[in-house]
């Protein structure tokens, strides 16, 4: 572990900073990181002081330990036009820069669990193949679909980080990029950040005016986000934290905002792009997580093995695919759980408020290849609200004669063993909760059936439903599905539903 020398720490105020929260201070602190990555030395923001950053043409690189304890900043975006929105104020970047690799193999299989490609050291690949389109999207927004594109972890010999295997199988690889990992932790403590929200008009592009980080093996811990400002028009955000194309990196002791919904299609505090190994430990939403005119916090794509840990959050989302999820201690609000992807989804001693338990996104297929776990947790459908309609533990919805860009399934295996449903406040003909939901409203007959297999795409119920532990504040049990004939072939163990 490398000696850090804070009595040598870079401050803003010494490069020309006057951080009383009304000039626009952004060149001072361009020129501190530039000097202290320069020089190999952490930065240490004045304590007591506010840094305004308004217009800004570029942002701060930050490649060394910073420590922004009791300061604070100003992000204003009220003068702030589009040619600007894609700015970010920090960026924690690696020592090396990426690069295409030279030489790329014919094909990688799925779950290959070596690569042979020159490396320099353990590094974050970015394996793209264009002729496949994935996450083809249906509803509103709808889409055409991504190239099929994956973040692998490997060390310098090109082992695959058995935690985060390879899902895809590519037969006509167009790019393949390389990510050097720096192997020493680089760590941001502190600092209270408030975003004065941008004027653009709602179907402006999104803004991305915060921290953006690209480096391996980087902690942020005890950051702090608000946002005022949001009463009148306002273009959507990818929030103040962006992390993308690196590994390992951890998230806790923070404040974040959700954003006033746009009508937009989202509009983010936390985006994750092609990130593997990230972890959220204490973190919090500051607004209130079931109130409606707020977005939800965080969206994700291209992910692999993301944990939170004694979260509060509205929401966890996963838009392109996530492969391995883990919610332990967390409260998840109104929003919920929304994933599709690979793995594991194991959700453990949570309270969770959505309309379903879990939600398998419908607009990418309802699509989980893997398994689901669920322990010691609480539900409380639809928020606490008067229940009448159907509410089930995994909600989806799949059409077999669509193209996702990929076959559909869902969990293979999904294990209930201990949870507690709060349908306290169902109302007169209520039916109590459902296990599975009617996620294909056609499938009631063989010939359904037939004809989807003819068309090739009928969605894969799951091979086995264990349960143990339900309980519900009614008394009543389980139902398994308002559609049992499209379960009928699932192997259910536990106590019987009612």
């Amino acid at each position: 572990m490398k000696t850090i020398p804070w009595e040598n720490a870079v401050s803003y105020c010494a490069f020309g900073a006057a951080g009383d929260g009304k000039t626009n201070d952004i060149q001072a602190i361009i020129a501190a990181h530039a000097y202290a990555n320069a020089h190999g030395l952490p930065v240490r923001g004045d304590a007591g002081k506010t840094f305004c950053i308004s217009t800004a043409s570029e942002g701060a690189v930050v490649q060394t330990d910073t420590d922004w304890t009791d300061v604070s900043f100003i992000i204003d975006d009220s003068g702030v036009g589009v040619d600007d929105k894609d700015v970010h104020i920090f960026s924690v970047t690696p020592a090396s820069e990426s690069y295409e690799a030279e030489s790329v193999p014919d094909s990688i299989r799925k779950g290959q669990t070596k690569l042979d490609i020159p490396l320099t050291g353990p590094s974050m690949l970015l394996l793209q193949e264009k002729g496949k389109r994935r996450y083809i999207r249906f509803g509103d927004p709808a889409g055409k679909g991504a190239p099929q594109t994956e973040a692998v972890l490997v060390d310098g010999d090109g082992n695959v980080d058995p935690a985060a295997p390879i899902v895809w199988e590519y037969e006509n690889i167009t790019s393949l990029r390389i990510f050097p990992a720096d192997p020493e932790p680089l760590t941001i403590r502190g600092g209270t950040f408030t975003t004065i929200a941008n004027r653009q008009e709602v179907n402006c592009a999104y803004y991305s005016r915060g921290i953006k980080i690209t480096r391996s093996n980087v902690v942020l811990d005890g950051l702090k986000h608000y946002v005022i400002g949001e009463d009148g028009i306002s273009a959507p955000y990818f929030g103040i934290l962006t992390v993308q194309n690196c590994a390992n990196t951890t998230i806790r002791n923070c404040v974040f905002t959700a954003h006033k919904d746009c009508a937009m299609g989202g509009t983010y505090d936390i985006t994750l792009i092609c990130t593997v190994n990230l972890t959220f430990e204490n973190c919090i939403q500051q607004n209130d997580i079931l109130d409606g005119k707020y977005f939800g916090v965080m969206g994700s794509n291209l992910c692999k093995n993301i944990t939170m840990k004694e979260c509060i959050f509205s929401r966890f989302d996963a838009h392109e695919g996530v492969a391995n999820t883990t919610i332990l201690g967390c409260t998840l609000g109104r929003q919920c759980l929304n994933a599709i992807g690979f793995g594991t989804l194991r959700v453990e001693d949570s309270t969770l408020y959505g309309w379903s338990f879990i939600n398998l996104r419908p607009d990418y297929g309802a699509s989980w290849e893997g398994d689901v776990i669920i322990r010691r947790c609480t539900w409380i459908p639809y928020m606490g609200n008067p229940l009448k309609d159907n509410h089930s533990v995994i909600n989806g919805g799949h059409d077999d004669f669509r193209d996702y860009g990929y076959d559909c399934c869902m969990p293979r295996h999904i294990t209930i063993d201990g949870l507690h449903v709060d349908d306290s406040r169902g109302v007169e003909g209520f039916p109590g909760v459902f296990l599975l939901s009617n996620a294909t409203g056609r499938r009631t007959s063989e010939a359904y059936e037939a004809e989807a297999k003819a068309n090739g795409r009928l969605y894969a119920v799951p091979e086995t439903l264990t349960v143990s532990g339900f309980t519900t504040a009614s008394g009543r049990t389980w139902n398994l599905s308002p559609n049992p004939f499209m379960y009928r072939s699932v192997s259910v163990n536990g106590a019987d539903s009612q």
